[in-house]
C-alpha cells in the first residue's frame, strides 16, 4: 500500500488534471537562465562537483552528507542539484553550511513552502519556496554564489532537461522542485517548467558538462516497493513510476565516481517530521564513504599534477 504523503502525492496529481484555470502571470526580476557556462578548469587537482538528486522531504539526508564532507575538508568547485538536492545546494553554494546548514534545515516547516491553492494543474504555487531560497541567499543570482551552482529542471512542452546557470536562484530552485499535479508548473520567458526529477533524477551528466573531473552523486531516490501489495491502480501507477525513474537513476549514475545512498526508503515524500533522520542518515552514509573519497582524490590529483605531488614526497 502506498504510505502517507506518496498515497497524497499522487492523489494531488489526480485531482490537478480537473484544474482549468490559467497560471496568474507573475514579474519576475532576473529570471533564470540556460546560458551556456564556460567549464571550471583546474591545473593542481581535479575539479570535484557535488550532485545532489531528487527525493522531496527524504533530501534533507543531503545535508547530513555535505557536514560530514565538509568536517572532512572535502571542498566542491561545482554543485549541481535537482528538485530537493537543487534547495540544499543552493544553500551550501550560497554559504550556509555546516551547523548553519543543519538549523536551516530543522526549522524547515512545511507551511513555509506549501502555498496551497484550489487546483490549478497543481495545488502549490511555488512562490513560498522561491522567496525561502532567495531570503536565505539575499537575493543573490546564481552567478553570484560562492560556488558554481546549477540546477536541473524540465521543459515540460517537449520535454527538454534546463540547466539554469544564471540568474533568480529562487526562481530556478522552484522550477527544479515543482513536482508535477502537486507544484504548478513555473513559467519563465513563455516557458513552463516542471521537476526537474522528472528527466535528471541525479543529474550527473550536467556536473561532467560544467567541467567536473571527480564527481560525488547522492542519491536519495526511492526503490521499488519489492514487498508491497499493487492490487489496486494507483498501487500500479505508483510502482511504475519507480520503476521507470530508477532505471534513468542508474543510467546517470554509471558515471559517477563515488555514490552515497542514504538509507532513507522508508521516509515519504513531504515527512518533514523526520528530517532529523534523514540528516543522520546522510551523515552515516557519508562517513561510510570518506575513506574512499579521500583516497581517490589523492590518486587523482596525482594523476593531475605527478611533478608537484613527487615534489612533495620525503626524499629518502
Amino acid at each position: 500500500m502506498l504510505k502517507g504523503a506518496c498515497r497524497s502525492a499522487v492523489i494531488f496529481s489526480l485531482v490537478a488534471i480537473v484544474g482549468c484555470a490559467s497560471l496568474a502571470p507573475e514579474t519576475v526580476l532576473n529570471p533564470p537562465l540556460a546560458a551556456s557556462r564556460s567549464p571550471v578548469l583546474l591545473d593542481d587537482r581535479p575539479v570535484v562537483a557535488y550532485v545532489l538528486g531528487s527525493g522531496a522531504a527524504r533530501g534533507f539526508a543531503h545535508v547530513g552528507v555535505l557536514k560530514v564532507l565538509e568536517d572532512h575538508g572535502v571542498r566542491p568547485d561545482i554543485i549541481v542539484g535537482t528538485s530537493a538536492g537543487s534547495i540544499v545546494g543552493a544553500l551550501y553554494a550560497g554559504g550556509i553550511r555546516g551547523d548553519a546548514l543543519v538549523q536551516a534545515a530543522l526549522e524547515l516547516e512545511r507551511s513555509d513552502v506549501a502555498d496551497w491553492s484550489l487546483p490549478n494543474r497543481g495545488v502549490i504555487r511555488g512562490r513560498l519556496l522561491q522567496k525561502l531560497v532567495n531570503d536565505h541567499l539575499n537575493g543573490r543570482a546564481i552567478e553570484q554564489l560562492d560556488i558554481v551552482f546549477a540546477c536541473v529542471a524540465t521543459a515540460l512542452r517537449n520535454g527538454k532537461r534546463t540547466v539554469f546557470t544564471r540568474g533568480n536562484t529562487g526562481m530556478a530552485v522552484r522550477a527544479s522542485s515543482s513536482f508535477p499535479g502537486v507544484f504548478r508548473p513555473v513559467v519563465i520567458d513563455g516557458q513552463e517548467y516542471v521537476d526537474g526529477g522528472v528527466v535528471s533524477p541525479v543529474p550527473v551528466a550536467v556536473a561532467r558538462e560544467l567541467g567536473a573531473e571527480f564527481v560525488i552523486a547522492v542519491d536519495v531516490s526511492k526503490l521499488p516497493e519489492r514487498d508491497a501489495d499493487i492490487d489496486g491502480t494507483i498501487q500500479v501507477l505508483h510502482q511504475s513510476f519507480l520503476i521507470m525513474s530508477q532505471a534513468i537513476v542508474g543510467a546517470e549514475l554509471k558515471d559517477a565516481d563515488v555514490v552515497i545512498r542514504p538509507d532513507v526508503r522508508e521516509i515519504s515524500l513531504m515527512a518533514f517530521d523526520r528530517r532529523a533522520e534523514a540528516m543522520e542518515e546522510g551523515e552515516q552514509a557519508a562517513q561510510a564513504s570518506i575513506g574512499e573519497i579521500k583516497r581517490l582524490l589523492l590518486r587523482r590529483a596525482r594523476e593531475k599534477s605527478p611533478r608537484r605531488w613527487n615534489a612533495s614526497l620525503p626524499r629518502s
